[in-house]
């Protein structure tokens, strides 16, 4: 690639929610290209994830996928685990506390992230490094000198303490740290580019680029990228929801999963969660708004691309082929027993007036365990209302045909 397709490539996805500020990051970005083109060295490239709990999703691996892609283009890449920003807790897309976690539940937490990430990353040209390394040796006087880089107004222009602060919710001291925090890490690691999501704007955007200047370095370019949203296409994608998409799980969960997305939010996880090129991608994307390839066609590309992402090839074709023999050709009981739904009711409900589960808890654990799924796709939460006609099937046998 040229560096003009270099710029494209690697503003693929972004979110600033500012035409001006992606422009501008562009042009920046352009220019680090080109000097360290005539430097004859890579850019410096990373990516922070504070270890909060022990399983990656999908919404994980968007920052991890451009960081693939940055390594693609030959550039150096840290994965930082962020031992010491994970004991205060990130605020940035919260409107609450967020509970602190101790050292050894990060620890614990953090010895799993690496091996997922390498699902996407190289590790042959992955620098893993935890930022307790240099965080944990900060003196008083230290921060003294990176608090004087902010003001209070500064945080509390922030949506989520500007709410906690109109309804008279308490912000407390240390939830500040976490910018200065994350700002020291891109300068200790001298950063030529940082990616993030959208919660991270102000973090990266002002608080990293702040310190950098304070430390006399140029400051970083922020890749900023867009929230992938959960499988119900309205919220972000998040464990405590059931709409995610786990990356401990079968090739043909992941494509069955993608196979359940609503079909407006085709675009925004073809632009974050596959490995096309904008070519590609720009020629899928102009396919759905031109209606020359019909939805269901592109939600099965999409859901091949994706799951080729982290199995291979192979898995891919296999997962598609299981998802057609089980519903397109039909290869599910004809005679399973049918329930007809009167508007809307809890799956949990359903499951025991359909004798699935003896109980409410037996089918609260029969989900919880993964042996539930709805036309093939593992149903992850319990509070799961069903409004429409479907397949039900708990454990390997038992299948009941849901008619609206």
């Amino acid at each position: 690639m040229n560096i003009d397709e270099q710029v494209e490539y690697l503003m693929q996805g972004v979110d600033y929610g500012d035409p001006a500020v992606e422009q501008a990051m562009a042009v920046e970005l352009r220019e680090r290209l080109l000097e360290a083109e005539r430097e004859g060295r890579p850019l410096r490239v990373y990516c922070g994830y504070d270890p909060t709990s022990t399983d990656l999703h999908l919404g994980h691996t968007v920052t991890m996928r451009k960081l693939r892609q940055f390594q693609e283009l030959g550039h150096d890449v840290t994965f930082l685990i962020g031992i010491f920003t994970s004991l205060i807790g990130d605020p940035s897309d919260k409107d609450k506390l967020r509970p602190q976690l101790d050292i050894e539940k990060v620890m614990h937490n953090a010895e799993t992230y690496a091996e997922q990430a390498f699902r996407v990353l190289d590790p042959e040209k992955t620098h893993v490094r935890y930022n307790s390394d240099w965080l944990s040796k900060l003196t008083m006087e230290d921060f003294f000198r990176l608090a004087s880089n902010f003001t209070v107004q500064q945080f509390l222009t922030r949506d989520n303490f500007r709410k906690r602060w109109d309804n008279a919710e308490p912000i407390y001291l240390h939830e500040f740290f976490y910018s200065l925090m994350q700002g020291y890490d891109a300068h200790y690691l001298n950063a030529d580019v940082q990616v993030g999501g959208s919660d991270q704007l102000f973090n990266i955007m002002t608080a990293a680029r702040k310190v950098m200047t304070f430390f006399g370095q140029k400051p970083n370019i922020g890749i900023i990228l867009g929230i992938l949203p959960g499988t119900d296409g309205e919220v972000r994608m998040s464990k405590s929801l059931g709409n995610h998409i786990p990356l401990n799980t079968s090739a043909e969960d992941m494509y069955g999963k993608v196979m359940s997305i609503p079909d407006k939010v085709m675009p925004v996880y073809a632009r974050l969660a596959t490995a096309w090129t904008p070519e590609t991608l720009n020629h899928f994307i102009r396919s759905l708004e031109t209606n020359t390839i019909h939805p269901r066609d592109a939600k099965m590309k999409l859901a091949h691309a994706i799951t080729s992402v982290f199995y291979n090839e192979a898995a891919a074709d296999s997962a598609q082929e299981h998802f057609i023999a089980l519903f397109q050709k039909g290869d599910v009981p004809d005679d399973m027993p049918e329930y007809h739904l009167q508007g809307s009711e809890s799956l949990l409900d359903i499951m025991v007036k359909n004798k699935l589960a003896q109980s409410r808890n037996q089918a609260r654990r029969l989900v919880e365990q993964q042996g539930v799924k709805i036309d093939g796709v593992t149903v992850g939460d319990v509070t799961l209302t069903i409004d429409q006609g479907c397949v039900l099937q708990c454990g390997k046998r038992h299948y009941l045909r849901i008619v609206r």
